[in-house]
């Protein structure tokens, strides 16, 4: 009978334990920005062939802030819940009109100070296509994002500028 119990014991807290990685590697991950379209688009970029980013991130780019990142915008002050998302599409020409094409990627800037601390508060992550459960950066990526953020710190490590 002890022996029961202390079996019974001994899984429920490997089950707990499982649990509890599971959701604290969740709650590391940034979630995938559902209806940003809806949110303010801050501003759209062309990359051309003459982009040194080109190869990677060739296409029309929209970058879209929630109410939260849109304060910071603002102010310059990215409070916690802040998310920037980076839309970035292919490009189609016809008869000298330029469209969107298919989505290559969206990247998004989750705002924690907490869950990102090591990252300056902010959460990096990339949807490939059309996917909101396809992510594309490793922990080795993520962190290269912020290091190219760090050139925007006096800006709350963002890049993009809202023009009112």
């Amino acid at each position: 009978m002890i022996k029961r119990r202390l079996l019974i014991a001994l899984i429920a807290i490997t089950g707990l334990t499982a649990v509890t990685h599971l959701h604290a590697a969740s709650n590391s991950e940034v979630a995938y920005p559902t209806g940003y379209r809806e949110w303010t688009h801050v501003k759209s970029t062309l990359i051309s062939p003459n982009a040194p980013t080109f190869r990677r991130s060739s296409g029309l780019h929209h970058v879209y802030a929630n109410e939260k990142a849109m304060e910071g915008y603002r102010t310059g002050q990215f409070a916690d819940g802040s998310v920037i998302v980076f839309d970035l599409l292919e490009v189609k020409e016809n008869d000298g009109i330029t469209t969107e094409g298919a989505r290559r990627f969206i990247d998004v800037m989750e705002k924690d100070s907490k869950r990102f601390a090591a990252t300056g508060g902010w959460g990096f992550e990339e949807f490939k296509g059309d996917s909101q459960t396809e992510r594309a950066l490793t922990a080795q990526a993520q962190t290269a994002c912020y290091n190219c953020h760090l050139q925007k710190k006096e800006r709350g490590f963002v890049f993009s500028v809202y023009r009112q």
